[in-house]
């Protein structure tokens, strides 16, 4: 069975600080998600910001990404590149960010509506926050990794949406990625047992049709398949005793 290492208190001290940082980027971020801001422009914000924090964005330079952050509209799954494009009223968009602080890493993701949006988009959203936290709230002590995914398919299942197979959430530290791949479907009781101090990235995907994605062109961007919207929101936490602790909230 895999063994997964848990944080020293000193180590999750140090991603507590890094979470600060990702979580008033995203608060930031929200404001300056409106019609005709272009994606390279929120890249911009949000790289100063991160700078201006004393930390480093974790993605630019990650395998050769280009930017600082991931913007991925409609019917981007995730790994958008910022660039010339315009956000128009109705747009939803995922914000996908990370930083470094002292070696160590967070990371977190949001989906915002641009101005008014669709009623089914705005259930889209909704039911992937829910379904990040359905998960989340498996996170405890004694729980196994397997809990966390089920619960995720589930909810998204139950509300009549598909979960992403591709992309995984993940184990984070050192790295931006480690061990363990925490998938967003599964079935309970199985994978790892869950030890406090296990500092993991759960980060739901969900699609309004089909669950397959392609990556276009660029060797980034992941689309679904059916060009139908996609909705991606993520939190850094802490595997709790007795509850998880949220670092990215």
């Amino acid at each position: 069975m895999q063994k997964i290492a848990p944080k020293t208190p000193a180590e999750l001290e140090i991603m507590r600080r890094a979470g600060r940082v990702v979580s008033k980027l995203l608060k930031f971020l929200e404001s300056k998600v409106v019609p005709g801001v272009t994606t390279k422009k929120l890249d911009e914000k949000a790289e100063e910001f991160i700078r201006a924090q004393g930390a480093t964005p974790a993605f630019k330079g990650y395998y050769g990404f280009p930017a600082s952050i991931c913007v991925s509209v409609n019917e981007e799954v995730v790994h958008g590149i910022p660039g010339k494009r315009a956000l128009a009223e109705g747009d939803i968009v995922g914000v996908d960010v990370g930083a470094v602080l002292e070696g160590f890493y967070s990371d977190a993701a949001r989906t915002f509506g641009v101005g008014r949006i669709d009623v089914s988009s705005q259930h889209l959203i909704n039911t992937t926050r829910e379904a990040l936290y359905k998960g989340i709230d498996q996170a405890v002590e004694g729980h196994f990794l397997g809990d966390i995914s089920w619960a995720v398919q589930e909810h998204a299942e139950k509300n009549g949406f598909s979960v992403v197979r591709d992309y995984v959430g993940h184990g984070i530290g050192r790295s931006l990625h480690e061990e363990p791949q925490i998938p967003n479907f599964g079935k309970p009781l199985t994978g790892p047992r869950l030890v406090a101090g296990m500092a993991i990235a759960i980060e739901p995907m969900l699609n309004v049709g089909v669950y397959d994605v392609k990556t276009l062109s660029d060797g980034w961007t992941v689309v679904t398949k059916d060009g139908k919207r996609s909705a991606h929101f993520e939190q850094t936490i802490f595997v709790g005793k007795e509850k998880p602790e949220v670092v990215t909230e």
